[in-house]
């Protein structure tokens, strides 16, 4: 071999296997479809009308438009979101069954039930949507004008307040119970099946207080039929500026929210997962749908997967600790 030809092999070989290396990666993404391909199931785990399934439709719609692929909301109602869940749970990791997950079936539910899922290792955490806080209400016609008001009253009269909650382990319930342990005050829980009943007794004064969330108080609070006292979150919500946070009024670590994500069975391919958080933000990020979340008191909240699961682990570790707190353990 001369030394010109010995000089130029590495080169060749350089090229050769740069060939051999695009050829392959061509010929695999030939091997694999682009995705989506077909129409995509999202789940909404709550019968038809309400909050939750109006954002699973208000998503679908324009997810769809965004992956150029039909989007189609299924109603699973049940348990709690508990049958939707398990129904996600076992479906096929490939991208075409998702479901709206929020506070209940990944919050609240893990954190004081038995559940036939593990609400970290059988989902695939693909983003978050956003959060509503929730409020302290209570009847208007009790002498109560602000939040120091209240724990003064409910120290000096321990018979005389009641709450109402949507059931047992809900947001509704733990919320309260958190409360009364970190304000050092007691209440009768009265549970309903539902929040709507728990609005009625609330507004008739057979209760005294509730901690709904803000969207759906703020009708009855801006009619004054309830008096809003302090909101969760990080800071005051644009919906109703003039209620102070719990942590403005000295109360760290009522940072509980309704929230609202996407998620999917267990190992979905990390392309698909990719893909649908990065269009899930921009669709976020799209101006009608931020004005129309605002208009429902939801603060839009885009993550990464990681960021998405460790808000998960958190918001489950938070209710279990108030449920172990307060000994509440339902089956």
């Amino acid at each position: 071999m001369s030394k010109s030809i010995y000089r130029q092999t590495p080169i060749f070989l350089s090229f050769l296997f740069a060939l051999i290396g695009l050829t392959t990666s061509l010929s695999i993404q030939a091997q694999t479809p682009a995705y989506p391909t077909k129409p995509i199931k999202l789940i909404a785990p709550v019968a038809a009308g309400g909050g939750l399934d109006n954002i699973a439709r208000a998503v679908a719609e324009k997810l769809s438009r965004s992956i150029g692929q039909t989007i189609v909301v299924e109603n699973m109602g049940g348990g709690g979101g508990t049958i939707a869940s398990q129904a996600i749970a076992k479906a096929p990791a490939d991208g075409y069954t998702l479901m709206i997950a929020y506070v209940g079936t990944h919050g609240t539910n893990p954190a004081v039930r038995r559940l036939p899922y593990d609400a970290i290792k059988d989902f695939t955490p693909i983003g978050m949507i956003g959060a509503t806080p929730n409020v302290l209400v209570i009847n208007s016609d009790l002498p109560i004008k602000n939040f120091k008001e209240f724990v003064d009253y409910a120290k000096k009269n321990p018979a005389k307040l009641s709450y109402g909650s949507a059931g047992p382990g809900t947001l509704t319930h733990l919320g309260m119970e958190q409360l009364k342990l970190a304000a050092g005050i007691f209440m009768v829980h009265i549970p309903y099946r539902g929040v709507g009943p728990a609005y009625t007794d609330l507004l008739a004064g057979q209760t005294q207080a509730m901690l709904p969330t803000l969207f759906a108080a703020l009708p009855y609070i801006n009619t004054n039929r309830v008096r809003g006292l302090a909101v969760t979150g990080a800071k005051r919500s644009s919906a109703a500026p003039t209620i102070p946070t719990f942590k403005e009024l000295g109360f760290s670590g009522f940072d509980g929210q309704q929230w609202y994500g996407l998620v999917g069975p267990a190992n979905l391919p990390p392309a698909i997962v990719t893909k649908l958080n990065n269009e899930l933000n921009k669709v976020l990020a799209l101006p009608d749908f931020s004005e129309k979340m605002t208009s429902e008191a939801m603060t839009l909240m885009p993550m990464t997967p990681p960021q998405f699961t460790n808000y998960i682990k958190e918001d489950i570790a938070r209710w279990a600790k108030v449920a172990k707190d307060r000994h509440i353990e339902l089956e």
